[in-house]
């Protein structure tokens, strides 16, 4: 499993996104399942920095191995912040107008739906976030 280590600042997004994609061209992965996972990574590495830490800066860790059989990708999103289970948190209600819903969920919603599993673990001091997808 390969990882990179990055201050939780907006300013290393592209270094998260492209730290990801390299992997998942390396394996040939298809365009479509490219996007479903960088829109994943993009909102969990926008949450660890807006949340984790706020008002302060932390590190975040993000793991990427590719398997075979099934050949899939595993991500693992890591960060010491405050501990959060974004998946505690009742699925956005989608049959309601962007006016009528709560605020907040819905990427994280949007992440459970385009995943084939997503799981949170508050293990060592961590928060660790892992999102699965067969390639």
């Amino acid at each position: 499993m390969k990882d990179i280590t990055v201050d939780a600042t907006l300013d290393n997004l592209e270094v998260v996104q492209n730290f990801v994609s390299e992997e998942l061209e390396n394996q040939g992965c298809s365009m479509k399942v490219m996007m479903q996972i960088e829109i994943a990574v993009e909102e969990i590495y926008v949450n660890i920095v807006h949340y984790a830490y706020n008002p302060e800066i932390g590190k975040a860790t993000i793991r990427c191995e590719v398997t075979d059989d099934p050949m899939q990708v595993i991500i693992q999103f890591l960060d010491s912040g405050v501990p959060f289970d974004p998946l505690a948190k009742e699925d956005a209600d989608i049959t309601l107008s962007a006016e009528d819903r709560q605020i907040g969920g819905l990427g994280i919603f949007m992440v459970k739906k385009s995943m084939d599993e997503v799981s949170y673990e508050y293990k060592e001091g961590k928060n660790v976030l892992t999102i699965r997808k067969v390639l």
